[in-house]
């Protein structure tokens, strides 16, 4: 289970968000995907970084930054 003090970067891999969170895992993949970052189930989310997909998907540095808050939101919800 997670703890309070872990936290979602940009520089995480989307497979290790997952799998630090795995009770939060459907509410993470619905930010994700209404964010438009639809790659959840591919295998670059094994290597590939929070960033590296959002980039990838056209998304700027605001838009990766307010996805990262979203996603912490997420986690801190009990």
């Amino acid at each position: 289970m997670a703890t309070k003090k872990q936290k979602i970067t940009k520089k995480m891999s989307i497979g290790e968000i997952f799998e630090k969170f795995p009770d939060k895992n459907d509410a993470l993949a619905a930010a994700m995907m209404a964010s438009g970052l639809h790659c959840l189930g591919c295998a670059a989310a094994n290597f590939e970084t929070l960033e590296m997909g959002c980039k990838a998907h056209g998304m700027g540095d605001k838009n990766i930054a307010d996805l990262v808050s979203k996603l912490n939101k997420i986690v801190k919800k009990t």
